[in-house]
């Protein structure tokens, strides 16, 4: 017994009760993440420092908190205020519409096919943003496109009713186009983690369907479907390449302010646009940590 008690020579290892315990530090693991790290380090971690840097110089290169005073400005509070309402917008009408899409070739017994035909679009059309994605909506819904021409040959101006591209509420039909996808892509698994077992049992304790999805399926969903809109509002927060090449930077959003400010010839304050672009980062950042949050509640379910 004495024997199985010891150090083991020819390793780091002890040896407790005749079970190998591996020592407390080891190199290899922490070779694996290293360019992981790195990565971080250059591309995440690095870039956010010289940004708070940035957003304390001002005009004259001098450190000064003036950039984050202006932040209570009626412009600067107007773009955010803009920003956070067609992300809430486009969040939870994407999140909505895009869990009734999920649920139909999840459960809804739609065909395999036209499950995986799903699934290769949304991947797809989640990533078709920016430019393209701004041109093909001009080309299609705007003044001249095809379905405004469509519309007037039906005796419909779509213009002269009140509906324009390049509103919020066109703006919204844009962002939805990669909103939704995202939705379908993230809420499947969860979806498809639900299990038979629950359902057949609410069946045999006398369950209706209603009752099933009311008393434990959308308890069990619910931290899911929040934190997936949760994603979807930073996925359209974020958003700047589209909004800017349907609306030519005129609408009010903070990103088109942050390139306003870094890039223009009017209202040029590089120390301004980098200081809201650090209050994006707080918000992302916070937008991130209810994701978290939320998505590790849900597992405890859907293992």
């Amino acid at each position: 017994m004495n024997s199985s008690i010891g150090t083991d020579t020819r390793s780091n290892n002890k040896i407790v009760g005749g079970a190998r315990r591996p020592s407390r530090f080891q190199i290899g693991p922490w070779l694996g993440v290293l360019p992981f790290f790195i990565f971080s380090a250059m591309f995440l971690i690095g870039p956010t420092l010289i940004l708070g840097y940035r957003s304390l110089e001002g005009t004259d290169g001098a450190l000064t908190l003036d950039n984050y005073r202006q932040l209570t400005s009626e412009s600067v509070l107007s773009a955010y205020g803009m920003s956070i309402r067609i992300s809430l917008t486009t969040a939870i009408l994407g999140g909505l519409i895009g869990f009734l899409i999920a649920w139909a070739v999840s459960i809804g017994g739609l065909p395999r096919p036209f499950r995986s035909l799903t699934t290769t679009f949304s991947g797809v059309a989640s990533n078709f943003a920016g430019v393209p994605l701004a041109a093909a909506y001009i080309f299609t819904l705007g003044r001249v496109g095809v379905v405004t021409a469509l519309f007037k040959l039906l005796g419909v101006d779509l213009y002269r009713s009140g509906f324009s591209l390049y509103s919020f509420l066109g703006l919204t039909l844009v962002y939805l186009y990669f909103q939704i996808p995202l939705m379908v892509l993230v809420i499947l698994p969860a979806l498809d983690g639900l299990k038979r077992e629950w359902r057949e049992a609410a069946e045999n304790l006398g369950a209706t369907p209603n009752q099933y999805w009311r008393d434990i399926a959308f308890p069990v969903l619910t931290p899911s479907i929040l934190g997936t809109m949760i994603l979807l509002f930073g996925n359209a927060f974020g958003a700047h390449a589209t909004a800017y090449a349907l609306t030519g930077g005129l609408f009010n959003l903070a990103t088109l302010l942050i390139g306003q400010q870094i890039s223009g010839d009017v209202l040029h304050n590089p120390g301004l646009g980098y200081a809201v672009a650090m209050g994006m980062v707080v918000i992302m950042a916070l937008s991130i940590l209810v994701y978290s949050i939320l998505q590790r509640r849900s597992e405890r379910w859907l293992r």
